[in-house]
């Protein structure tokens, strides 16, 4: 088998832990426990992908809770539901894409996963 047979094979056998990370902080666990054992290279891009978004969302969340302002609760939802539509298109579509603006630095901040 050659590189990019290797590279579609191991991109199906992750797919469905890539796209379940997605799935708020319970579909990040469950990727977690399912790439376990096996490791899977991009299902662990795309579970670094999700955790870091999440983490963002919440903490930007508790920021913005502070301020009773429609403006900036709208854009905080519209911002990110389409970096996570963008997120679970590229697992959807079998793409090693970083999430625009800070998916590089999630790929830094959790190498462990």
């Amino acid at each position: 088998m050659n590189d990019i047979e290797q590279e579609k094979s191991d991109i199906e056998k992750g797919k469905i832990a890539a796209i379940t990370s997605y799935i708020l902080i319970v579909g990040i666990l469950i990727a977690l426990s399912m790439n376990a054992e096996s490791k899977n290279k991009f299902a662990s891009f795309h579970i670094k992908q999700a955790l870091g978004l999440n983490l963002t969302f919440i903490s930007i969340g508790l920021l913005i809770s502070n301020f009773s302002n429609m403006q900036i609760y709208i854009s905080f939802w519209v911002f990110f539901t389409v970096l996570w539509v963008f997120g679970i298109l590229s697992a959807i579509k079998g793409e090693n894409k970083a999430i625009p603006i800070v998916g590089n630095l999630y790929q830094k901040l959790f190498k462990s996963f």
